[in-house]
């Protein structure tokens, strides 16, 4: 999916205005998974920047973005406090990313497409609440959605509902329909904004800005870089079980977000799954070289890219740049900007994900597609994203066995006089799953009747099948039953007794 000289040239100024949406959107994320996971905050940063510069260039996914996931805050958090330090934690994120490489090559990147689109879905709209629901505190300028009713703070309410305001209106028709204000992105005018309404008429806490470290020469900034401690780490079993999970979880993540994203690609073009996990492997391999947290492609950042009008790779690695040059040159004007025009973008980011559109989209492709979509939606708002998807994908999976249950073949019955007919015609495959159903059939079918079984359409058929088929022709003798078989053979001639109740023929 490399993209000729001039499809960049073409694409140029809509990716680096997705750049500029998906950097404001980063940054904080960044931060805070670094400081939910007990991490350095700057190993957020790191992996951020490698997320978009390193993970980009070797990825061929056209909207995604990778980064710290809120998804492994936890197993992060564990870890370090299970191996003793950050430094150790470190060398598992580097096996970890060693394992994703080699999961890559070996074509692993496969069990992406055993996922069901109900529940990729669900994931988006799942994700899509909780990033609106966490953003409120922030946009109330409160602590909790608890403090809310003990009181808010008018500035950055004010703050919030203006960038909200600029945001939808450069949404609007009115605003795309004249070039030179559509040009300008909304999300940076909303942060402009914001800057200087918390500078200089609403002036907001400290508390409820951004909050990056500020280095004030190169030996103070690569002093916010932590190495990993490879002689404690390597000796120490612990090191090889977390890496596994690492790599794992991390994996999952990635490949459920590649489908997800690939899915909301307007241009549907599709991401080599292997080539992915070849990626993130690499950029996990950097990140605990230099004191990053694990990466994988995330929705959040993959989202915003793709509803700002991202085009290509190139907005990812662009995204990636303006990090590393955002802590380099301006931290100090980045500590600026208020919390509520960042939560502004992910609240309008959270509705287009969780959109009530979306649930009677799904509703109308039936209940088979809106049960699994609804389990996995509920189950990631209630627990957390892969207890989520699991539970998605095992309703998802009971629906299927219940369908595979009820539907193996076509049945129609009719009487004439006394005796009844019954033509049975298996579907194109039948297999063991089935089973249940085709025994329970069989046995209902009462003496005298003539039944014809067709297997005419059929490519696939379980020996299970043919077996309790092949006990069904022996039984028929008994039960009067005349049977006959279209396009099956069941090899029977091995049996010694007679069967003069059993016609086989060929269509």
């Amino acid at each position: 999916m490399k993209p000729s000289n001039n499809n960049f040239k073409k694409n140029l100024k809509k990716d680096f205005s997705a750049s500029i949406v998906v950097f404001l959107v980063a940054l904080p994320l960044c931060l805070g998974i670094a400081l939910a996971s007990g991490a350095p905050l700057y190993s957020g940063i790191i992996s951020g920047v490698i997320g978009g510069i390193v993970v980009g260039s070797f990825s061929n996914s056209a909207l995604g973005v990778s980064g710290p996931a809120a998804g492994l805050a936890v197993i992060v958090l564990n870890a370090i406090t299970d191996l003793g330090s950050f430094n150790i934690f470190l060398v598992a994120v580097i096996i970890g990313g060693l394992l994703q490489l080699i999961m890559g090559i070996l074509k692993a990147g496969i069990i992406a497409y055993y996922f069901p689109s109900s529940v990729i879905k669900g994931m988006l709209s799942g994700i899509g609440i909780l990033i609106f629901y966490k953003q409120i505190p922030k946009a109330f300028g409160t602590e909790s959605i608890q403090s809310i009713t003990d009181g808010i703070d008018m500035n950055v309410t004010i703050i919030t509902f203006v960038s909200l305001g600029i945001l939808l209106l450069w949404q609007s028709k009115i605003i795309q329909n004249i070039k030179f204000l559509a040009a300008v992105p909304g999300a940076l005018l909303a942060v402009v904004v914001g800057i200087l309404l918390q500078l200089y008429t609403l002036p907001i806490n400290s508390e409820f800005l951004v909050e990056i470290p500020i280095s004030t020469s190169p030996t103070e900034f690569f002093n916010n870089f932590t190495f990993p401690n490879f002689g404690a780490g390597l000796t120490n079993p612990k090191v090889y079980s977390t890496a596994i999970v690492i790599a794992v979880v991390a994996s999952l993540e990635t490949l459920l977000c590649v489908e997800a994203s690939d899915k909301q690609d307007p241009k549907k073009r599709t991401t080599s799954t292997n080539q992915e996990l070849i990626a993130q492997g690499i950029g996990n391999m950097c990140a605990g070289f230099i004191g990053g947290l694990p990466v994988t492609q995330v929705i959040v950042r993959s989202s915003a890219n793709q509803q700002a009008g991202g085009q290509s790779k190139t907005s990812t690695i662009f995204h990636g740049i303006l990090l590393f040059i955002s802590i380099l040159s301006i931290p100090t004007l980045l500590n600026q900007i208020p919390l509520a025009t960042l939560a502004a973008i992910l609240l309008i980011i959270g509705y287009k994900l969780a959109s009530p559109a979306n649930f009677k989209k799904m509703y109308k492709e039936g209940l088979d597609q809106f049960i699994p979509y609804v389990v996995t939606v509920v189950g990631i708002v209630a627990t957390d994203l892969l207890i989520g998807i699991g539970l998605g994908v095992g309703v998802a999976i009971f629906i299927i066995l219940r369908n595979n249950y009820k539907i193996p073949y076509f049945l129609e019955h009719s009487k004439n006089g006394e005796i009844g007919s019954y033509t049975i015609e298996l579907s194109e495959d039948v297999t063991f799953l089935n089973k249940a159903s085709v025994l329970k059939i069989l046995d209902k079918i009462p003496q005298k009747s003539k039944v014809t079984i067709i297997a005419t359409k059929t490519q696939f058929i379980h020996l299970d099948i043919i077996e309790i088929i092949q006990d069904f022709a022996i039984k028929a003798a008994n039960k009067e039953i005349e049977l006959t078989l279209v396009d099956l053979d069941l090899n029977l001639h091995k049996y010694d007794q007679p069967m003069p109740h059993l016609k086989v023929v060929k269509s």
